[in-house]
Formats: C-alpha cells, structure tokens, sequence
C-alpha cells in the first residue's frame, strides 16, 4: 500500500501567487495530488508535465446545468479534455456538501449530474482514467461512535444509496470532509487534545472490534467504512477530502492557534508517510487532501476560515511542518507576485462556506464519552 498526501488548492483571496509560482510549494510538503475547486486553467497550465493528480470541482451552482448531457459534454471537452494528459485529471468532484444542505432541488440534481458528467467522459473515451464523484460532510453520519457503529442518516439513505450504487459501477472513491478541529471546538473542555493533535495518548477502544484508536480522524474515517459497510459497501474506497487545522481564529474558537495547526498538519503528514491504515483497515490506502495550501483572506465566516493555510500568500510557510524534503524551496522565503482570484472558484465557495463549519452533534456525543477514557 501506498499512501498518498493531496493538498486543497483554495483561491478566496486577492494576493496570492500566480499559479507557476505554486508548483514548488505543493513539492515542497511531498504532496503528489491537488483537490482544485473549480477547472481554472491557469492552474491546470501550470501544473502539465509535474506529475501532480488533480481533482477538479463542477460547483453547487453548476449542478442544474450539467443535468443536460449536451452542457456536460461541453464542459468535460472544455475543461478535462483540453489539459490531458499533460495535466494529470484523474477526477472530477461534481458538488460539495450537497446532501447537508437540506435543499431537495439541489440534491435531486446531484445524481443526474453526476451521471452526464460520466456520460461525456465516456463518450470521449475518458472514462478509465477519469472518475466521477462529489464530496461530503462528517454531518451525513448520525452515528460515529464507536467507529464500528457508523451509520448514515436516515433521511439520507435512499439518495446515498444511488450515489453509491454509482461509485461502484464506475470504480469512483467516496469523498467526506473530516475537521476534528470542530469537535475539540465545540467541547475543549472533554475532548482530549492530544487526541485530535495525534498526539501521545491513551487512545480509546472500540468495545465491539477491540481495536484502538489513538486519534479522532482515523476514528471518522473508520466510522463511514463502518456506514458504508451496513449499506453492502465495505470495499468502496475513501478518501478524505478536506481536513486541516486553522493557526489562528476568533476568542470563542478554542483551539485554534499556530501551535496546533502544526502539529495536527505535521503529525497527520509524519503518520501519513508510514504508509499504515485506519486500524479497521490497516491495509487500505490512505489518500488525504489537508486543507488548505494558502490561508485566503477573502473567506467569510469566522477568523479560523482564513487561516487554514500551510503557507502566506508571498509563499512563505504559515509555520514549520516539522518535515524535511529535497525540495527547500519554502526555507528561502521568497517574495511572489500576487495575481487576482479565480473568479470561478469564488462562485463555488461562496455556496458550499458554511459546509465545513457545520458541526457534527454526533461527534460531541462522542468527546462526552472520551473524557472518562482520556482523562
């Protein structure tokens, strides 16, 4: 097994480098794929003949759009078909968050869209280097622990169900977004810290699988195995699209300071490279996209919402990592040009913010029980 680092490529700002500059930067922590939010081609330009896999996002405002096989056709010739294969595409995220924000015109159209989308990349002979997915929140979980009792909420599982049945049949990864930082957030004084830092610590185990777990994101990821698992999924793949620590937030924001900003990024990087799985799955890949790579200073929301970035916007690392690569091209500090958002990724994110600050009760459920265990 080999784990692989992806990096979430925001552009909610108005100064951050140009897309060449970046290059360096993403090689620079050893990360060998991007989760980009939109097609910017600038971007996908400036990342032929890297080697770097790219995941590119149709938005929530696209969905009703790409429900006619004729505009996704245009779109994948336009956006997918056009950078291969000096750019690496190997997916497409059609969505973010969709299911959590209770909207049934949206997530009716999810599905469908999802559907033209794969169409037009078979069409195009596209499709086995290619998949389709969309990516979602912790908050589709009603249960997470133990881990083992996983389970999807039960107003969602008749669409989840479809959505999977097509994972399946086109050998597409399911995507969640897991931020342990909102469960420390939301009850600093029971949720162990070390546990959420992969820390030392006691760990906690699973009373029906005996198996321990020694930090909260394995424990999420274990717990959507075990959701998938009771709906006949047990071998779809998943991958963690979003997760990431803020260096700094506002005064009721707990936890959110540099300090644990490096060690959660930094720990998750240092396990990540000991290519070992979650122990229910201690054989499966890990393939995680840490969020962000910039901290984008036009970002509603919460202080913490612009300040997820590993680096400032001149290139120049947030913090130490605590890891050492070939590649030093951040020890040097040096000064970019700034260059202006991507107007494309500003429309997707402005609809799907509030996805990632969305804060699982299940999750609160679970830090009551780990103060009898952790403390």
């Amino acid at each position: 097994m080999v784990n692989s680092l992806g990096i979430n490529y925001g552009q909610i700002a108005d100064n951050l480098p140009p897309p060449e500059s970046v290059v360096p930067l993403v090689k620079s922590i050893g990360a060998t794929k991007v989760k980009l939010y939109d097609a910017d081609p600038r971007v996908l330009s400036s990342f032929a003949n890297t080697g770097v896999e790219f995941i590119i996002g149709l938005g929530n405002g696209d969905l009703a759009n790409m429900r006619d096989p004729n505009n996704a056709l245009e779109w994948v010739k336009e956006n997918v078909q056009s950078h291969l294969p000096d750019t690496k595409i190997t997916c497409v995220f059609v969505g973010n968050e969709v299911l959590t924000f209770n909207d049934t015109s949206l997530s009716g159209n999810l599905l469908p869209a999802m559907q033209s989308v794969h169409a037009a990349l078979v069409n195009l002979g596209l499709d086995k280097q290619v998949t389709v997915t969309t990516a979602h929140s912790l908050a589709i979980l009603q249960t997470s622990y133990p881990p083992s009792a996983g389970a999807f909420r039960e107003d969602l599982v008749d669409i989840l169900s479809q959505t999977l049945s097509f994972h399946q049949k086109t050998g597409s990864p399911f995507l969640i977004n897991a931020y342990p930082f909102f469960a420390y957030k939301g009850n600093p004084k029971q949720v162990s810290l070390d546990y959420v830092l992969f820390q030392p610590n006691q760990g906690i185990i699973d009373p029906a699988t005996n198996l321990r777990y020694d930090n909260m994101l394995y424990s999420q990821i274990d717990a959507v195995y075990s959701a998938l698992a009771t709906l006949g999924y047990k071998k779809l793949p998943v991958h963690i699209s979003e997760t990431g620590w803020p260096s700094k937030g506002d005064e009721d924001e707990a936890g959110a300071t540099l300090d644990n900003a490096k060690k959660y990024n930094g720990n998750l990087i240092k396990l990540m490279s000991k290519n070992t799985g979650t122990p229910m799955r201690p054989d499966s890949d890990l393939n995680i996209y840490v969020f962000a790579l910039f901290n984008e200073n036009m970002k509603p929301g919460p202080t913490s919402e612009r300040n997820y970035g590993l680096f400032q916007p001149d290139g120049t690392p947030a913090y130490s990592l605590g890891i050492t690569n070939s590649n030093d091209s951040t020890a040097a500090g040096s000064i970019f040009s700034p260059t202006s958002s991507s107007t494309g990724y500003l429309s997707i994110s402005s609809a799907t913010g509030r996805g990632r600050y969305q804060f699982v009760g299940d999750v609160l459920m679970a830090s009551l029980l780990l103060i009898k265990i952790l403390a």
